[in-house]
């Protein structure tokens, strides 16, 4: 079966939209309108949800198969990006004096950033980061600012493909249940789980929704209907929360209330739209980004935190939006070179544990 292009072209989209989501939210906080972060979160991460509930089969062993190597490709990373910080940290303090880098951190950093910083490695953040406990590493902290979606994404995946293998003539019935479950938890705030199981809830609706999808396409005379609607909603939602709710999109998505459930489903509707619609015929960057998203979602984690230098170097001394131009440009080129490392280091973090597995079989 030939691959689907449209899916890896979406994938990389979202993720050139996930960049620019950090480049506004991260360094960006401080020099980028209001406005146009709000507006950045148009195109968020409820897309992946949804292009790996299209995506995803009944195969229990194979999706099982595809975490695992996901979870060792994190393990992975994580070990690299503990090294990084580590001799970062060691290596900065011959150009910068520790107060500069506690003050820098502090100053340009966010919830996530060090509010101190110690240059002994820290092992037991390397065990909470293979559990999927994201301690903050300093030098990096978008890294564990952007890892609640990996998370989420182990957790919906395991239900989804027992519910596709297990309850295939009843998926609309788990569909009706979470969004009955989210909706619940909206209403009475005080029953909204905490950690992820809140999340879970909506993510899964969107996964099998999508999955729902799969190879169908929206008819051209519904597209308006589907439009109009999500226009209704918007509507709805400034006139019942007030105008101010613009401002607080970020807040209403962790965990996903509704007005940010709302906020997503211009995106949502969009990707369906063009599913089946939008062909894709030769690969190209975007395709290429898409094919290889878990490597640029780690890479961007990265070039995100570095991209502060930068920002303190240049913030102030041009117009804003020359600066998100220039932030972002350098953000993408970052992480396409980070994204290349980072897939040498896996495969030769595999090659290493092909050739212990060999040593200790014979």
């Amino acid at each position: 079966m030939n691959r689907d292009l449209y899916i890896d072209f979406a994938k990389g989209l979202a993720t050139l939209s996930i960049i620019f989501i950090h480049t506004a939210f991260w360094s960006g906080q401080f020099y980028i309108p209001t406005e146009v972060r709000v507006f950045s979160l148009v195109f968020d991460v409820a897309l992946f949800y949804a292009l790996s509930g299209i995506t995803s089969g009944s195969n229990i062993e194979k999706t099982f198969y595809r975490l695992l190597k996901l979870q060792i490709t994190y393990m992975i990373f994580v070990t690299l990006l503990f090294f990084l910080d580590y001799f970062f940290k060691i290596f900065g303090l011959s150009f910068f004096s520790l107060e500069w880098l506690q003050n820098f951190y502090s100053t340009f950093g966010s919830k996530y950033a060090a509010t101190s910083i110690s240059t002994e490695p820290q092992w037991q953040n390397l065990g909470n980061w293979y559990l999927h406990q994201y301690t903050n590493a300093d030098t990096f902290p978008v890294v564990m600012g952007s890892f609640w979606y990996l998370k989420v994404y182990f957790i919906l995946t395991v239900f989804g493909v027992l519910i596709l293998r297990f309850f295939p003539r009843h998926i609309n019935w788990f569909i009706g249940l979470c969004i009955a479950l989210t909706l619940i938890f909206n209403i009475f705030p005080g029953l909204y789980p905490t950690g992820q199981v809140g999340y879970v809830a909506f993510y899964l609706a969107i996964f099998l929704i999508a999955n729902r999808m799969r190879g169908k396409k929206i008819p051209t005379k519904i597209i308006p209907v589907l439009y109009t609607i999500v226009a209704g909603l918007l509507m709805w939602m400034f006139w019942y929360y007030g105008n101010e709710i613009f401002y607080k999109i970020n807040k209403n998505k962790f965990p996903p209330k509704i007005p940010y459930i709302i906020w997503t489903l211009f995106s949502l509707v969009t990707l369906f739209v063009f599913y089946n619609r939008l062909k894709i015929t030769r690969e190209n960057l975007i395709t290429y980004i898409g094919r290889n998203a878990i490597f640029f979602y780690f890479a961007q984690g990265i070039s995100s935190s570095l991209v502060y230098f930068i920002v303190v170097s240049l913030n102030e001394k041009m117009p804003w939006w020359v600066l998100m131009i220039l932030i972002y440009c350098i953000n993408i080129i970052l992480a396409i070179i980070i994204a290349e490392v980072l897939k040498k280091t896996d495969r030769l973090g595999w090659n290493v544990l092909e050739f212990l597995r060999r040593k200790t079989a014979s």
